[in-house]
């Protein structure tokens, strides 16, 4: 049984070598297993290159020119992976030791296995279990259930964070959009459609969060909420109508909190303005003229 890890690295000397090694330090239980670690440096500035270098057990790749995002690396590494099995790792993300063998259990049940993870807030220094919290070792979700939670933005079913997911090689040529290159909506959509899930009820790695994160880059935001509008539009709107509305209008959500947190008020108040109706939505927007700070500091108003 062999495991491809690709991790798609830029400007990371800082954190790199904590992936690499919590890769590499996974314990065996039951299962005997491999790992294939894959590196694709984004042509990265600082000493990046030179620490991936230094593994001799870590297959370094590099793109010819700098991309701007992590799916062109994402699929260089697709391409070249021979494991029976493939992860998708962030540059910061640091796997607990028992990640692979856990997930590997339940093989058997689906082609697809995710988990909870820890969220590392550096700036509050607070740690947080994200994910579905259950007495269960493990949720099954049937075929299509997470696909369909996922194109409606349902945040109540599997989370299925990226760099959560252990999948099997037949799903593999399944690639990352490039044109922004740094868009992963549309390919969850198309790895869950038509397959059944293992969601584990635990943490099985951690994601740090330092303010830095893409996912709080305005050029992000507007990029992902463009091409999950087209896709949904163009591949998803005509076959599941019902389910594509009440995405556009959480996608419109999501950008309305994201201007809220970043403390652009009328933007966030055009968002609501597009998004469900709901009293969660009246207050959000209500607080836009007063009271957002206490909001902010109280709630997890985005991420």
């Amino acid at each position: 049984m062999k495991i491809s890890a690709i991790v798609t690295t830029y400007n990371s000397e800082s954190v790199i070598r904590r992936t690499i090694e919590s890769i590499r330090s996974q314990k065996r239980e039951e299962i005997d297993f491999d790992i294939e670690i894959i590196v694709v440096d984004d042509c990265s500035s600082d000493a990046t290159m030179e620490i991936v270098r230094s593994y001799d057990d870590v297959i370094f790749l590099q793109n010819a020119t700098n991309s701007g995002g992590p799916n062109r690396g994402r699929n260089i590494g697709l391409k070249k992976s021979t494991g029976d099995y493939i992860c998708i790792v962030d540059h910061d993300d640091e796997w607990l030791p028992f990640k692979i063998s856990t997930q590997l259990r339940y093989a058997d049940l689906a082609k697809i296995i995710t988990s909870n993870y820890y969220h590392i807030d550096l700036l509050k220094n607070k740690k947080n279990e994200r994910g579905n919290i259950s007495e269960q070792a493990f949720v099954f979700h049937p075929t299509n259930e997470t696909f369909l939670n996922k194109l409606s933005k349902n945040k109540k079913g599997e989370m299925a964070y990226i760099g959560s997911i252990l999948f099997h090689k037949s799903l593999k040529s399944n690639l990352f959009e490039e044109e922004f290159g740094m868009i992963d909506y549309d390919w969850l959509l198309r790895l869950f459609k038509n397959n059944s899930s293992v969601e584990i009820t635990k943490a099985l790695y951690n994601r740090y969060f330092d303010g830095t994160n893409l996912s709080l880059n305005e050029t992000y935001r507007k990029n992902d909420y463009l091409f999950s509008s087209k896709t949904i539009a163009l591949l998803y709107e005509k076959e599941y109508p019902e389910f594509a509305t009440r995405s556009i209008k959480r996608i419109n959500g999501s950008m309305a909190r994201y201007y809220y947190l970043m403390g652009n008020m009328p933007l966030a108040r055009s968002f609501f303005c597009k998004s469900e109706k709901n009293v969660k939505m009246f207050l959000y927007y209500f607080t836009t003229f007063a009271g957002s700070s206490f909001v902010k500091k109280h709630f997890n108003v985005f991420g």
